[in-house]
């Protein structure tokens, strides 16, 4: 199938809710993916952070093939080896006591919130149901999640929404405190605001929220569906902020390029969602599970550690270009933001990228977000950085 065959079978048969960039991926080996005409782009995007091993890494293929050939699905009504084993990985590395495994970040994100409504219903009754997020939060796409998120953009079209959610200033105790009260349940917040335009919050604001919370008996929760599973450099990213919140999301990662997310909680609110509150059919599925085990198993200390030393060699060497169209360069681990100047043409700096086969994302008003799989190597960061100078710096 030529590139623009498969274009007019996407624009006859499918709802055109995605602004699609003119590429066809065909298959991909290591951080570089292939065309249908045998075309190279090196993959700064990585599926929007899902692909965290990249393509074709041995270990995921064989974990995938082996558990296809045994058992593709059962259901939650019957016990199956792989979502145990990776319910046990997660808790034990991430310091948390049980976990509800989903397909996807947005449903992982309604679970920690349905979680934070029923510890403070089972508590306190009704009238406790309030959750204050960050105002440029960005916590999905359901009914619910878009109100979760803190930007009016996406409050249109879908009323009625949700109730029972008020946005504070990201940085600023006194603003969540003002948003706060007796009808208060919880606090949900990304530590860096990946739509937002990868923007990471100060360390102090999260500890003394993490304290403030505590005090009120607000649960914390931190969606981790873009910042987990190592893209920051450490398994969460709460981890590099020395905080425990009471429950987490995660997504993208996890599963190496299979629909997977959950939501990991602490002691006091394992046993919140017992039976019959709280249920989907393919969380856990055992494919999925056997997959994400064998991404746990590969991001070990050493890898991590990787990790980092990649995230800054990329920011310091787009720093470095003194591009005169690039304001800062910002973010952590495999998580960059380039951040454009005041009236900088993003879309066409954007387009000229991808025409030079890098495959990159944006985020915010004027953000260039790079997410490459984990397992990048030097050698891919130097073809795709190569191009970015070019464009950059001829912007």
């Amino acid at each position: 199938m030529t590139f623009e065959e498969l274009k007019a079978l996407d624009h006859q048969y499918t709802m055109q809710t995605y602004g699609r960039f003119d590429v066809a991926l065909d298959h991909g080996q290591g951080s570089t993916l292939y065309g249908l005409e045998g075309e190279e782009y090196i993959d700064f995007a990585s599926g929007i952070g899902v692909a965290s091993l990249g393509y074709g890494h041995p270990a995921w293929l064989e974990a995938v093939e082996t558990q296809a050939h045994k058992l593709a699905h059962a259901s939650n009504l019957f016990y199956t080896e792989p979502y145990a084993r990776l319910a046990e990985k997660l808790c034990t590395r991430s310091g948390m006591a049980a976990a509800f495994f989903a397909n996807g970040g947005g449903e992982a994100n309604e679970g920690i919130i349905k979680l934070a409504r029923k510890y403070s219903f089972d508590k306190y009754g009704k009238g406790r149901a309030n959750i204050i997020t960050l105002h440029n939060s960005f916590h999905g796409r359901t009914i619910t999640t878009l109100q979760a998120t803190g930007q009016d953009v996406f409050h249109n079209y879908f009323f009625p929404f949700t109730e029972g959610f008020r946005y504070a200033e990201a940085n600023d105790l006194a603003s969540v405190q003002a948003q706060a009260g007796e009808d208060t349940c919880a606090v949900f917040l990304e530590l860096i605001q990946g739509e937002g335009g990868v923007l990471p919050l100060d360390k102090k604001f999260v500890q003394d929220l993490a304290a403030y919370c505590a005090e009120n008996d607000y649960l914390l929760l931190v969606d981790e569906v873009q910042t987990g599973i190592g893209r920051t450099g450490s398994l969460f990213c709460f981890q590099q902020y020395g905080i425990q919140p009471d429950a987490v999301t995660f997504a993208k990662g996890i599963a190496g390029g299979l629909p997977m997310a959950g939501v990991l909680c602490n002691e006091k609110c394992r046993n919140v969602l017992g039976p019959g509150t709280h249920a989907t059919t393919f969380g856990g599925n055992p494919i999925a599970a056997a997959a994400a085990c064998a991404v746990l198993d590969t991001i070990d200390g050493d890898f991590l550690a990787a990790v980092n030393e990649k995230g800054e060699y990329l920011r310091s060497a787009i720093t470095a270009l003194d591009a005169p169209c690039v304001e800062t360069v910002r973010g952590m681990g495999l998580m960059v933001g380039i951040v454009l100047k005041d009236g900088v043409d993003r879309s066409a700096l954007v387009k000229q990228i991808y025409d030079s086969n890098v495959l990159v994302l944006t985020a915010g008003p004027k953000t260039i977000r790079l997410l490459p799989p984990l397992v990048i190597t030097q050698a891919e960061m130097d073809r795709g950085l190569a191009v970015l100078k070019t464009v950059l710096c001829g912007a």
